[in-house]
């Protein structure tokens, strides 16, 4: 409080007691007479009179430098003011200029050389605006001598002081209830944040972040509240006016050049919404044609089940890709080389870092419109086995039967052989084989048989399409035999269970019929040939064909 105190004795004092008329310096004589003109080292000389600048001299005039010219028109003028008059400004136009009187006294001449053509200046208006100040100079002189006016402005400063005590007082009072009313408000809410019973976001994170802008904003109160305090104070005092007037054109400006660009931005801002709004249309109505065309509904020529759900999501960052094209010169500030050199950066970062990304995008995009893989199929890509579970844009996620969950890059998808088991035969199920190698000396008839007695054992292999086995090569030793076969179950999981059986099943088989899965290797050449009699090519469970057991019975009559 006695800080205030002290603050409202130094307001008082200068508003009753305020300093001298103008301030003067002595003439070049030694006179009494006063000038108000600086003499800057520039070739300009301002006069000045009551702590208002009336005109500045810009250019000599009949051999007379700007700072003399501005001297002498300060003598003429006090010497007008020491004799009785109205005081009353005005101007006259001459050949040379426009001349500036005062109770039709000449002060001093506007001449072309003084005035800024290309702002528009003329030597009659700058004339009429140096007369203008010279009537509010008068008047704040004529002020500052009268007991009756300070005793109003001292009233209205000492007010305006209370006021901005009282305004700091509750901004501090309201600076209190701000932060606890901001810490009740985010703990309770930040309370209400949860994921599977457990709370994800710490409060005193953001209860410091509050506090702090609470804390800016209070103080930015503050300090506006002091600017126009000095700006009211300043403005009422007669001698300041001219520096109050400053500080509140200053904020008017300010205030009027924000007013102006957010209404300049308006337009461009509508407009920018008007394409968003029409994107959003467009996303909209592509998504509902997508969702049909999805869903079986809608069927469109090449575009089908698999292709619908990677079409909408390249039509949705098309769209709205154009319209960011489209709204971008219309966005405030677009237009400024910050902007344009964020987006040069931006895009730059973008085309280096983002190679791999669209590489891998690029390949799943072919992956999918080829229609080379869909979700639920069995596939083998390389090494890895298993039923496509998602068909992303970046990659392929496959589930073996053993519980894993392969992710493979659609780039290294791209590049490998891929079989699919799942298209061999329509309906739902898949393909799977097997294979084994056995020694020339049993016959093939007999393998092909237990093979295919094998897999008729099994349960989750389908009669129809039935199985059937192929030799795929006749090697040194042994001939390679493969199972080929059916599965109606639909999961990897129940597909490895199926192969389980079915191995079981085949050395059961075996076993049965006296036959070794154990491929031989010889070392030297065998002292019998190593080939199957024709009466053994049919040994069970293999049988003979109905021709072929009527020409064998006709054989065995004859002899």
């Amino acid at each position: 409080m006695a800080v205030l105190r002290r603050l409202l004795h130094i307001v008082l004092l200068f508003c009753l007691c305020p300093p001298s008329q103008a301030l003067e310096l002595p003439e070049r004589d030694g006179g009494a007479g006063a000038t108000a003109t600086a003499r800057p080292a520039a070739s300009v000389a301002p006069l000045v009179f009551a702590n208002r600048t009336l005109f500045v001299f810009r250019a000599p005039l009949t051999g007379y430098s700007p700072a003399e010219r501005a001297e002498g028109a300060h003598k003429r003028l006090l010497a007008v003011l020491a004799k009785p008059g109205p005081l009353l400004p005005a101007t006259h136009a001459i050949a040379e200029g426009s001349q500036v009187l005062l109770d039709g006294a000449q002060l001093f001449l506007v001449t072309p050389a003084d005035i800024n053509p290309l702002a528009g200046d003329s030597t009659d208006s700058v004339a009429t605006e140096a007369a203008a100040t010279l009537a509010k100079a008068l008047l704040e002189q004529r002020e500052q001598t009268s007991l009756h006016y300070l005793l109003i402005a001292g009233a209205l400063c000492l007010a305006a002081t209370l006021t901005w005590t009282l305004l700091l007082h509750g901004l501090t009072r309201l600076h209190r209830w701000a932060g606890a009313w901001s810490m009740r408000l985010i703990n309770s809410r930040l309370g209400e944040v949860r994921l599977k019973n457990v709370r994800v976001l710490d409060a005193e994170h953001y209860v410091g972040f509050m506090r702090r802008l609470v804390f800016l904003l209070i103080w930015a109160l503050r300090l506006m509240a002091t600017y126009l305090l000095a700006a009211f104070v300043l403005g009422k005092v007669p001698y300041t006016r001219s520096w109050g007037e400053r500080l509140e054109g200053y904020l008017l400006d300010v205030a009027g050049g924000v007013a102006q660009s957010v209404l300049a931005a308006l337009p461009g801002l509508l407009l920018v919404l008007v394409i968003a709004v029409l994107a959003r249309l467009v996303v909209l109505t592509a998504a509902s044609f997508f969702q049909r065309v999805e869903s079986g509904e809608l069927q469109f020529g090449w575009l089908d089940r698999d292709t619908a759900g990677p079409t909408r999501r390249i039509a949705n960052v098309v769209i709205w890709l154009f319209a960011l094209a489209m709204a971008y010169p219309y966005l405030p500030g677009a237009q400024t080389a910050a902007f344009q050199g964020v987006s040069v950066l931006v895009g730059l970062m973008l085309s280096i870092g983002a190679s791999s990304i669209v590489g891998q995008g690029a390949s799943g995009l072919i992956l999918m419109y080829a229609r080379a893989l869909r979700k639920g199929e069995y596939v083998r890509i390389g090494e890895s086995e298993g039923t496509v579970v998602e068909l992303g844009l970046f990659n392929v996620s496959l589930r073996t039967g053993l519980g894993e969950e392969v992710t493979l890059p659609n780039a290294w998808v791209l590049g490998q052989t891929s079989k699919n088991y799942s298209r061999a035969y329509p309906g739902t199920g898949f393909v799977l084989d097997t294979t084994v190698t056995i020694g020339y000396t049993t016959p093939w008839r007999q393998v092909h048989a237990m093979l295919e007695l094998a897999a008729g054992r099994t349960e989750d292999i389908a009669a129809t399409p039935k199985p059937y086995v192929m030799q795929l090569a006749l090697s040194d030793f042994y001939v390679e035999y493969r199972l080929v076969a059916y599965a109606t179950v639909q999961t990897p999981r129940q597909r490895a269970d199926v192969l389980n059986q079915l191995h079981q099943h085949i050395v059961d088989v075996f076993n049965e019929y006296g036959v070794q899965i154990m491929s031989p290797h010889y070392q030297r050449d065998t002292p019998q040939p190593q080939v199957v009699p024709q009466e053994q090519w049919h040994l069970a469970p293999a049988a003979p064909p109905p021709q072929a057991e009527t020409t064998n019975t006709a054989a065995r009559d004859a002899a």
